[in-house]
């Protein structure tokens, strides 16, 4: 099946639609780091991005008629910015929201399908109107805004259209819903809103794909069966005192199904300590010592034994205090990039392109490879079935 993937950035989506089975026609990005990060990938022979058509350029200076054949899926992220906790919250007053171009690429190639990810804080009821403004456009793409109509004015246009019954026309059924990373297998507490469309003349009925990770069974795995440390040959003596989580772990009267979530220690265990063992280390790529972590109020690390708390990428660099591991002792320091690229789930092969600040930014901004797989899996099941 083919796809288009815009704002791909590191190539999280990207890489999680490919894996999902979809052969994208192209993808777009105009960050020249970014762009650079996946030519390398594709120099190195990286599947699957040794086939990505990249274009380097601004999406709304892309002509969707070049692209020559019919299109399945169209998949992004459009730049979070406007609706980012650590944003000035600006929305539709931001040039950098780039909605009104994700919005334009389903208007014209009539895709069967469309995902795309942003940040939770888009959820907010700051942004109510402008997140139903978005669902709207995207049910409706073909009801464009007219020149000098207000935002408000063209979201009435559409509210109108919608109640009335009468969709003539391009329209897409369109579901929402906040995703955690962390119960799709991904050692990383990430919160992520998806908006998922199907073209209606699909017929297609779909849902969000069942969490197949759980905290409770973490839980259990750490402190009721206790396999979980036998797994990482860590000794009772060596074992973290009964906390908070432990007490809730009693109240568990079964094994909960499904998989556990995964840890920092799960993904990073088997590399060497960057700090403690710099000339071993040394021998993996991106994976160099970061001076001046430092932990604060508010700020303390992600624990070994948990998901990691959120990667966040930061408006200038790598946020203060942020993306930190907090060893059992009570000392922290950064992840490096390979550690970074293994809680978003990338290809271990997988080179990332600029400094150490830069290349943080590329995977703060991210889509978990294994997130994006399992929801795109589920969409292309959805339109395999209707082929």
């Amino acid at each position: 099946m083919r796809s288009i993937e815009l704002f791909v950035g590191a190539g999280g989506l990207g890489i999680g639609s490919s894996q999902a089975g979809f052969h994208p026609l192209a993808v777009i990005d105009w960050d020249r780091w970014a762009c650079d990060t996946i030519r390398q990938n594709r120099e190195r022979g990286l599947s699957p991005m040794k086939d990505w058509p990249l274009h380097e350029g601004d999406v709304s200076k892309f002509d969707f008629s070049s692209v020559a054949d019919t299109v399945d899926l169209i998949t992004g992220g459009p730049p979070c910015q406007p609706f980012s906790m650590g944003g000035l919250h600006r929305a539709f007053l931001d040039k950098r929201d780039m909605f009104p171009q994700a919005i334009r690429a389903v208007r014209e190639l009539r895709p069967r399908a469309f995902v795309f990810e942003n940040v939770k804080g888009l959820t907010r009821t700051t942004f109510a109107n402008y997140l139903e403004y978005i669902r709207l456009q995207l049910r409706h793409p073909d009801l464009t805004q007219r020149k000098d109509e207000p935002w408000l004015d063209h979201l009435a246009r559409l509210e109108d259209f919608e109640t009335s019954g009468k969709h003539d026309g391009l329209h897409y059924r369109v579901v929402m819903r906040v995703l955690n990373a962390a119960n799709y297998g991904v050692p990383q507490r990430r919160e992520r809103v998806f908006i998922v469309g199907f073209r209606s003349d699909t017929g297609i009925e779909w849902h969000f794909p069942e969490a197949s990770h759980s905290q409770d069974a973490l839980l259990w795995s750490q402190w009721r069966s206790g396999e979980y440390w036998d797994i990482h040959k860590v000794a009772k003596g060596r074992r973290p005192k009964v906390s908070a989580s432990a007490l809730r772990a009693t109240k568990l009267k079964e094994a909960p199904r499904g998989d556990r979530w995964q840890t920092v220690r799960d993904a990073i265990s088997d590399l060497p300590d960057p700090e403690l063992q710099r000339g071993v280390s040394s021998a993996y790529h991106d994976h160099r010592f970061q001076p001046g972590a430092r932990s604060y109020l508010g700020h303390t690390g992600s624990p070994l034994d948990e998901p990691a708390k959120t990667l966040k990428a930061g408006v200038h660099g790598v946020p203060g205090g942020e993306n930190m591991l907090r060893r059992p002792d009570g000392s922290v320091r950064y992840f490096t990039v390979r550690e970074s690229a293994r809680l978003q789930t990338f290809p271990d092969e997988m080179v990332f392109h600029g400094s150490w600040t830069e290349t943080m930014r590329q995977l703060g901004n991210a889509v978990p490879c294994r997130l994006a797989e399992a929801v795109v899996r589920r969409v292309r099941d959805c339109l395999t079935q209707t082929s």
